[in-house]
């Protein structure tokens, strides 16, 4: 089976029962994979699909529909990333932290104390050197493993 649009999105749906007698079948991705439009990937019942979006697709996202039939549908479910959640206390800490970290080309995501983190924060994959980072200088971050909302994506950038 070849995927070749999105249907749409679980979490966008004007009416949430509007697949609620449907069993959903997953396709398990990490972060990194939502970028491609062109993939093979298993869903968790072992069948194969290829997924080949057009060049104007956006990335998926956790809740994607691929394939809707009788009983059954197929969905993107994304898999936790280990990130780490910078919380500065400062405006000073934050744009000190963010300007080192951007010297390092890092893929960060921002998000208000609306979110689901209660807080101001910029919330970036995981690496050892930025955690060293952070403990040196003591800016207050969590290790956690959550679903990102969009994935890490390197910025088109030349000096």
């Amino acid at each position: 089976m070849i995927i070749d649009k999105v249907l749409g999105n679980l979490h966008d749906l004007p009416d949430p029962e509007t697949y609620a007698g449907l069993h959903r079948e997953k396709v398990m991705l990490p972060s990194s994979q939502l970028v491609k439009r062109i993939q093979r990937a298993t869903t968790d019942h072992g069948k194969e699909i290829g997924i080949r979006l057009s060049a104007g697709s956006g990335d998926l996202r956790d809740g994607d529909i691929l394939h809707v039939e009788e009983a059954n549908m197929i969905v993107v479910s994304v898999l936790p990333t280990d990130v780490l959640v910078i919380a500065p206390r400062t405006i000073h800490e934050m744009g000190v932290t963010a300007h080192s970290l951007g010297n390092r080309h890092l893929q960060a995501q921002f998000f208000d104390a609306s979110s689901e983190y209660g807080a101001d924060v910029m919330v970036c994959a995981y690496d050892h050197t930025v955690e060293d980072y952070l403990r040196h200088n003591s800016v207050p971050y969590t290790r956690q493993e959550r679903v990102m909302p969009v994935p890490f994506r390197h910025a088109e950038h030349s000096h």
